[in-house]
């Protein structure tokens, strides 16, 4: 190209210059620079970064968590910021509410703090969820929400009283939550314009009084959670009102008298739980006849009467848990016919006489729970529950009262996995082995995790053998071995004798092994340095002499592990080449455990036998069984 073409095209090529930069801005007009500069200013006073987020890029619509749409302007507008599960903590800014067409705010399950109120004045705002953070301060009066619909400041730190008039502004409200924050006082007045309200949840705070009457006249409410609060006096029958209401939760409060006959009007309950009251008094019929019941938990009250549900009518019934009442018996024969009845638990009640044959029909049952109830015949009981073919974990413990275990038993629990007859004083074994009564007892390690309404299963617990604290004698059978996916054998604290068997090395998955506290003599067998998962190990206040063994994990066990065995050396105690030293002082003497008071198992076999793949630990699982979950990391 030759000059004079070149100066022809310098025309052109100044209006590009000054149009280049326009043909930028239009990017720039991606996002609106209010927007922009409001969460350039929520990133720029947070102590840690927001992942995803570039504020040197003009176009906040592609960082994450940004949602924008088109507006009236010539720009997009943020509508949405999600920002739950980032790990934000600090404070966030003023600056955040020059988001004004912003509909959804999610900065739930972080780590902020401060007083959040500024957040309360969102024109648009349809979704806003604060929770699980460390928000604190009270909730203002003047809180202008016109649009919302999901209120949400659950987990946090919020205190006062809660008698404000969100509902007079923000008539079209679906969600209240404010659980588990730290609100007091006399409740709640300010229900009277809350019609759309579907899901109110106060549970874990410190309300106290009587339930609201406004509350009560909520047609479309679906889920009330009231638990873990204060509140007391008689359930309101007006409850009944609630007709659209699945879940009922009045659960650690101080309710007396007793329960309301509201059932007959509730035709959608599914779940109804009142544990840990002062409830009294019978079962209303409506409660018992109830077709939509699925979960009905009234543990820990003062109710009596007999167990008549009719399961008839209750063809939904899956959980029924009346642990800790006044009940008396005998089992009623109709239960059989709960053919959904999954769980059972009927604990601390006073029942007595024998398992009804009927039991045999449960084949849903997967957990039951009879302890501590006075029933008698544990021959027959067995005989009948080997018939409920998913049962998994069978709870006996503290009943049979001078019962001796039948030698002639033949039973076959396909599907158990825990059965407990703990502290059975004056029970007399014979002869029984473990292979017949499970064949095949399968003892694994998974875990549950469900999200809302959540329970541990047994299955969650390591493989147990835990037979601490009794008053048991003999040596230890070496065919204990044998338990390859066993985790946790404790035998402490008893009277067990001889030599520690180096079979126990077969239990190649043992993680923890308690022998404290009893009468072994001689050395610890050098095969134990074999268990690679062994991380907690005791053999105090023994017999014992020799030196430790070294290698393994036996290298990571303190010297308390081995105290009160005058003969042991070795790097974990003292030095095998020095001189011996005194005896320490004999253990405290262990409750009841004078000679008059020993139990002597006969035909050990099947002591240690039928009890090593049965759990122990069982009724702390069931603690666990109807647990609520709680904030972070729940």
């Amino acid at each position: 190209m030759d000059i004079p073409e070149i100066s022809s095209s310098l025309p052109f090529i100044r209006l590009l210059s000054i149009l280049y930069p326009l043909i930028l801005s239009c990017k720039v007009l991606a996002c609106n620079p209010n927007d922009l500069t409001a969460l350039r200013g929520l990133a720029g006073c947070l102590e840690s970064d927001i992942g995803g987020w570039n504020v040197s890029n003009y176009d906040c619509c592609s960082w994450t968590g940004v949602t924008c749409a088109n507006s009236t302007s010539s720009s997009l507008r943020v509508v949405g910021l999600e920002l739950g599960s980032n790990r934000l903590y600090g404070t966030v800014c003023e600056s955040l509410l020059g988001l004004d067409e912003l509909k959804t705010l999610n900065l739930s399950n972080n780590f902020l703090q401060g007083s959040p109120t500024r957040f309360f004045l969102f024109q648009n705002l349809e979704i806003l969820d604060l929770s699980s953070n460390d928000f604190a301060g009270s909730l203002s009066a003047s809180i202008w929400l016109p649009s919302i619909t999901s209120f949400n400041i659950s987990h946090n730190h919020f205190s006062g009283s809660l008698n404000f008039s969100l509902c007079d502004i923000s008539t079209n409200i679906q969600v209240l939550d404010v659980s588990n924050n730290n609100f007091n006082g006399e409740a709640l007045t300010f229900f009277q314009n809350c019609t759309s309200l579907q899901n109110v949840s106060f549970n874990g705070n410190s309300l106290s009084g009587a339930l609201p009457a406004n509350l009560l006249q909520l047609q479309n409410l679906q889920r009330l959670h009231l638990q873990d609060n204060q509140f007391s006096g008689q359930l309101d029958d007006r409850i009944g009102n609630l007709s659209s209401l699945v879940e009922l939760d009045v659960s650690n409060n101080n309710f007396t008298g007793n329960i309301p006959d509201m059932f007959g009007s509730l035709g959608k309950l599914e779940y109804f739980t009142a544990t840990s009251n002062k409830f009294s008094g019978k079962l209303p019929n409506s409660l018992v006849n109830s077709p939509s019941l699925v979960k009905v938990v009234l543990s820990r009250n003062l109710l009596s009467g007999p167990i008549n549900f009719n399961c008839s009518s209750m063809v939904r019934l899956s959980t029924l848990n009346l642990v800790g009442n006044n009940f008396s018996g005998p089992l009623p024969d109709s239960l059989f016919s709960c053919k959904t009845l999954t769980a059972f638990n009927l604990a601390r009640n006073n029942i007595g006489g024998e398992i009804p044959n009927n039991f045999r029909n449960l084949q849903a049952l997967k957990y039951l729970s009879l302890s501590n109830t006075s029933i008698s015949n544990i021959s027959l009981a067995l005989q009948i529950l080997q018939n409920c073919k998913n049962l998994t974990m069978l709870i006996l413990a503290h009943n049979f009262d001078q019962e001796e275990m039948p030698d002639n038993l033949d039973l076959q629990f396909k599907s158990l996995k825990a059965l407990t007859l703990t502290k059975l004083q004056s029970l007399i074994y014979n002869n029984v082995s473990v292979e017949r009564l499970v064949p095949e007892f399968p003892l694994v390690k998974t875990r549950q995790n469900v999200s809302g309404l959540q329970y541990i299963a047994i299955d969650s617990l390591p493989p147990t053998l835990d037979l601490s604290n009794n008053r048991l004698t003999g040596p230890i059978l070496p065919s204990l071995g044998d338990l390859r996916q066993l985790h946790v054998l404790d035998l402490s604290h008893n009277q067990f004798f001889g030599t520690i068997p180096g079979s126990l090395s077969g239990m190649k998955s043992l993680e923890t092994l308690e022998l404290a506290y009893n009468k072994f003599s001689g050395e610890i067998p050098q095969s134990l340095v074999q268990l690679s998962f062994l991380s907690k190990f005791s053999v105090a206040f023994n017999q014992l002499s020799g030196e430790i063994p070294t290698g393994g994990q036996f290298m990571t066990f303190p010297g308390s592990s081995f105290e009160g065995n005058s003969g042991l050396c070795g790097t974990n105690l003292k030095p095998c080449n020095v001189g011996r030293t005194p005896s320490p002082p004999p253990p405290p003497p262990q409750p009841g455990s004078s000679d008059d008071d020993k139990m002597e198992i006969f035909g050990l076999n099947f002591a240690i036998g039928v009890v090593s793949g049965f759990l122990a630990s069982a009724p702390c699982c069931f603690t666990c069984l109807f647990k609520l979950p709680r904030r972070h990391g729940n």
